[in-house]
């Protein structure tokens, strides 16, 4: 079985990287890159606290990724990527091990002086978190998306938008395919552009979701296909050079196919506050109220509330600190014959400090560590856990 590097073990290899990159960069439009990373987590697959404590809670895994950036100006357009494609080895779980997959493509175009926007696409294949589905059998999430947009600026003072994106989910596990779905966004919007470079405007969006597998309730399928239509303010207010708050939030309606007793309409988004009081001293604050898919074999979705902050500081040219704090509120709508046994509802609290030290311009250390508590909600069989863990990281860029 394989066993992970050791931390002791990773330094040396931190420094074989770091004298391999010292040198220039091979190229201004490619840049290779690799990583090694290790991590231990005390209760990888989320366990409730009440499950047996005999029962394997603690894993500690080795990353190893290779990859490269795509920058490439052609003109007035501009071609920019990546690809990387990892290995995950578990020290316990061996049974968990995958590769992993990332690529991404996008063409910033440009038409004239007066048209716009961006085409392009993405493919991701990594290990479904275990936060709502607790198996110890290794399933692999599959995300694609494809999109393309544009602007019209009609105006020195106003644009006008629109675009498509589509994404896919596909999941590796048979329990867990009844997940695999389609949602395709199309929006269309105005916007005035200020002198101050601020925006202010608003934009229609149409979500449309399609699952590939109907869900079994006891003897009937039940389709989990959906449509929200939203209309939303989408602002970006520069307030000042140290201060911007970011919004894009309005009214949605969500309309189910079948159980339309799950339908709900309401306020809906996200709203960011970003305050540099130093240039090297950044805090971020976010607030949501939206719908979001479950990956539950039993739930498809919720209403999320929550709000976050987070904070950045470059203690030195080469090293920079971070924190993040994170609560979340899950509300769920029971479906057909669905008896609630417990509360309707979860909440999440996650935390997390790091360290980041850059000893060269292409070298890059990280340690960092979490915490995450649930309290449970045994309509979709999470119960309560607690979680934490450490990561330290190196990456070198060629």
């Amino acid at each position: 079985m394989h066993k992970p590097l050791s931390p002791l073990r990773l330094i040396p290899l931190a420094c074989t990287l770091a004298a391999g990159a010292a040198h220039a960069d091979i190229s201004d439009t490619i840049k290779p890159f690799v990583q090694v990373a290790y991590t231990y987590d005390d209760n990888l697959l989320r366990l409730p606290d009440n499950t047996p404590p005999d029962f394997q809670r603690s894993d500690k895994a080795t990353q190893t990724i290779a990859g490269f950036l795509l920058d490439r100006p052609i003109g007035r357009q501009k071609l920019t990527g990546q690809a990387k494609i990892s290995r995950v080895t578990f020290d316990h779980y061996d049974q968990l091990d995958y590769n992993g997959k990332d690529f991404s493509l996008d063409w910033a175009w440009v038409l004239g002086n007066h048209l716009d926007g961006n085409a392009g696409g993405s493919y991701s294949q990594t290990l479904t978190p275990f936060n709502d589905f607790h198996s110890d059998d290794r399933n692999l999430r599959t995300q694609r998306r494809e999109y393309v947009n544009g602007g019209w600026k009609f105006h020195p003072s106003w644009r006008a938008r629109a675009g498509f994106q589509r994404y896919k989910y596909s999941y590796e596990l048979p329990a867990q395919r009844i997940n695999d779905r389609n949602e395709d966004l199309t929006e269309a919007g105005i916007d005035y552009l200020a002198p101050s470079g601020s925006k202010v405007g608003f934009v229609v969006r149409r979500l449309k979701g399609t699952y590939l597998n109907e869900r079994r309730l006891g003897t009937a399928f039940l389709d989990e296909g959906y449509t929200q239509d939203e209309l939303k303010a989408n602002i970006n207010w520069l307030y000042s050079d140290i201060t911007q708050l970011t919004v894009l939030a309005g009214y949605a309606k969500r309309k189910h196919d079948q159980f339309t007793s799950r339908d709900a309409s309401g306020a809906n988004g996200r709203v960011t506050l970003t305050w540099k009081p130093r240039v090297k001293l950044k805090f971020q604050a976010d607030a949501w109220r939206d719908f979001s898919a479950v990956e539950s074999t039993l739930i498809s979705n919720s209403l999320n509330r929550g709000a976050s902050v987070a904070a950045n500081w470059e203690i030195t040219s080469k090293v920079s600190a971070n924190a993040a704090y994170r609560h979340e509120k899950r509300q769920f709508e029971p479906v057909g014959n669905v008896v609630f046994t417990g509360g309707d509802s979860d909440t999440t609290k996650n935390s997390s400090v790091g360290l980041q030290y850059m000893p060269t311009r292409n070298i890059q250390l990280n340690l960092s560590g979490f915490h995450e508590r649930r309290s449970g909600a045994p309509l979709i069989g999470t119960g309560s856990y607690k979680a934490k863990g450490v990561s330290f990281s190196a990456t070198a860029q060629f």
